[in-house]
């Protein structure tokens, strides 16, 4: 049966504080991370980056840098050579994205703090700024995954991505369209996301527990983003001697193609058929402890597939991450097994599809659902 609450636009809330339940199944958290962490002590090993995460850390940076360096140093006249270098950037800002910046912001990469600074300041290169990522991501997403007015990974205003978000009549389309919006995701990043972020973000005091003004954030805002439009279309447009508007729609490829990547490797491991999504209750309390939360509203996907874990910086194992955010991603195939084996000894429910193509078809199957308005399931409480 179809719930009939009426159902709020998350711009028109302001962030309540959310208690979660912190008596609900400790037990089970406390033996989880006591097993995780005997892991790493019997086997005498870091929870940071190892020589495998280094490996792959060079390679990622030099498949985006080079073939910018190269498209800048040398240009060429063919238009194949032009095309190719702007894709290999795109694997390479995926790279970036999925696996070494992502892990530095969360201080997981390395027990240096510099040197997760460093890493994490990666995403600039990318077009975005690295405050409000961290503010959107590790603040409002990872504590708050699946929240209704909390998780702003949900609220994009052209996708309905949650049964708690008011239904459009345009979302009847968004199964068709969905993938046109993930493929501009980091061209609005780099167009306009970051400025109206921050400006929302220092609304709801969010700026403010970083400790940093508005007025400079923008500042820095600006100053990052046109040097990276200098480096990435201006310096191009003025070495590379081919038609300008090649130069455009490279530029334009090269973005969409990272947004289609990073949209289909994030949604398939919250937005989907079997994850709860959660609207708060008067007193902004949520029934399950965090621990537990994560675990109903993640799921893992193709953990087999060891290739395709190495090249989407194990996110493919979202449950481990965020359970366990600050433990380098290289570890997570290892641990997976460790939190498998406690959830089901507690009876609690451990979420996966076996395939990737599982996991797309379980997330375009609610996309379809709540695009039409047949989600003829009872909304998960909080």
């Amino acid at each position: 049966m179809q719930n009939k609450r009426k159902l709020t636009d998350p711009k028109d809330m302001k962030k309540p504080r959310v208690h979660f339940n912190t008596k609900d199944n400790m037990d089970f958290v406390k033996e989880l991370r006591q097993r995780v962490g005997l892991y790493f002590k019997e086997n005498n090993i870091s929870r940071h980056a190892n020589t495998s995460m280094r490996v792959k850390t060079i390679f990622m940076v030099l498949l985006y840098f080079t073939p910018l360096a190269w498209m800048l140093l040398s240009p060429s006249e063919n238009l194949l050579v032009n095309y190719l270098e702007w894709f290999l950037m795109a694997l390479g800002m995926s790279g970036i994205g999925l696996s070494i910046m992502h892990d530095a912001n969360h201080g997981a990469y390395s027990k240096n703090k510099r040197t997760n600074q460093l890493l994490g300041y990666l995403v600039n290169f990318l077009g975005a700024y690295h405050l409000n990522w961290k503010i959107q991501h590790n603040v409002l997403h990872h504590s708050f995954t699946n929240v209704h007015g909390m998780d702003e990974d949900l609220e994009n205003g052209v996708l309905r991505l949650s049964p708690n978000q008011p239904h459009k009549k345009i979302f009847k389309y968004q199964i068709i369209y969905a993938p046109i919006m993930y493929g501009l995701m980091t061209l609005y990043w780099v167009v306009a996301k970051d400025f109206l972020d921050a400006i929302r973000y220092a609304k709801e005091d969010l700026l403010k527990s970083q400790n940093i003004t508005l007025k400079r954030v923008l500042w820095y805002i600006s100053l990052n983003k046109m040097w990276y439009w200098v480096l990435t279309l201006i310096l191009p447009f003025v070495l590379v001697s081919i038609p300008w508007w090649h130069i455009v729609l490279g530029f334009l490829s090269m973005h969409f193609v990272t947004g289609l990547i990073l949209g289909f490797i994030f949604q398939p491991a919250h937005v989907l058929e079997e994850t709860n999504f959660v609207e708060l209750n008067d007193s902004s309390n949520i029934e399950n402890n965090w621990a537990i939360h994560q675990l109903l509203t993640t799921a893992n996907f193709a953990n087999g597939n060891k290739v395709f874990s190495w090249l989407i910086g194990c996110l493919n194992f979202q449950v481990e991450h965020h359970l366990f955010p600050h433990i380098c991603h290289i570890h997570y195939p290892k641990i997976a097994k460790i939190v498998k084996q406690t959830a089901l000894e507690f009876n609690i429910p451990y979420k996966e599809h076996k395939s990737y193509l599982g996991a797309i078809k379980s997330h375009f199957n609610l996309l379809y659902k709540l695009g039409t308005g047949r989600h003829d399931y009872l909304l998960n409480p909080s």
